[in-house]
């Protein structure tokens, strides 16, 4: 792919704007293509490491589709430098691999799902909307292997803010729903369990993370699991 590949978002209104990193050209293509076919708007594609970070620097997908194993810079560092530059990106891992070492490194390094590149193009488009909604997304099996790593870190000190005096206080609801998500209920679950809408779960889990100074999933839990929430 060219670098007009990189192209910036254009007027496609609330289709969801994806950027496809892989190094397989086949393979990227592939997917860009039945992303775009399903009303997705491939903003960017690259094909290693270092291109990558430039272009998702550059438009600012909301999802990015990004494999692993990529020449330059590994796709978890890849990870770690575009959701650190830009905390709004959501990042779903589409890998070969289903190491556990893999795939916590790339939670840690900031990663919202992770799919195996066996799953169909259903799930694929499943997982990217549900990416985009900020919905955890994990390959069947994984899902348990993440929450267990929530509860090692939380053994582990936590970062100073949580525990500074005067910290933000909670609303009763933002507790409930930070309960939950300790707990290793999707977005929906929960919306299901408290009778409430998923746009409103969101919102609870941003301002929550706002409250706390706090930046991903994985540090939201580790609060909540060090507090005994998910216990409660």
């Amino acid at each position: 792919m060219s670098d007009q590949d990189a192209a910036g978002p254009g007027g496609s209104g609330d289709a969801i704007q994806v950027m496809v990193v892989d190094d397989h050209p086949m393979w990227r293509d592939a997917v860009a293509r039945d992303l775009a076919a399903a009303g997705c708007e491939v903003v960017a594609t690259a094909g290693d490491g270092p291109q990558a970070v430039r272009r998702a620097r550059a438009v600012v997908p909301q999802v990015l589709v990004l494999d692993l194993n990529l020449p330059g810079l590994p796709g978890a560092q890849v990870c770690k430098e575009v959701v650190g530059s830009h905390p709004g990106v959501r990042v779903l891992v589409l890998s070969a691999s289903g190491e556990h070492a893999d795939v916590l490194e790339a939670v840690k390094s900031g990663a919202t799902g992770y799919l195996l590149k066996s799953a169909s193009t259903e799930e694929l488009l499943d997982a990217v909307r549900r990416t985009a909604a900020g919905e955890p997304v994990f390959t069947p099996g994984l899902a348990g292997l993440v929450l267990g790593e929530y509860r090692r870190l939380a053994t582990e000190p936590a970062p100073a803010t949580a525990d500074e005096p005067g910290a933000p206080s909670l609303t009763d609801r933002e507790t409930e729903v930070l309960r939950l998500v300790a707990k290793g209920l999707s977005y929906k679950q929960i919306a299901e369990r408290l009778v409430i809408s998923h746009r409103t779960v969101q919102n609870h889990v941003q301002n929550t993370l706002g409250k706390l100074q706090l930046h991903n999933r994985v540090e939201l839990v580790r609060y909540a699991i060090e507090r005994g929430l998910d216990d409660a």
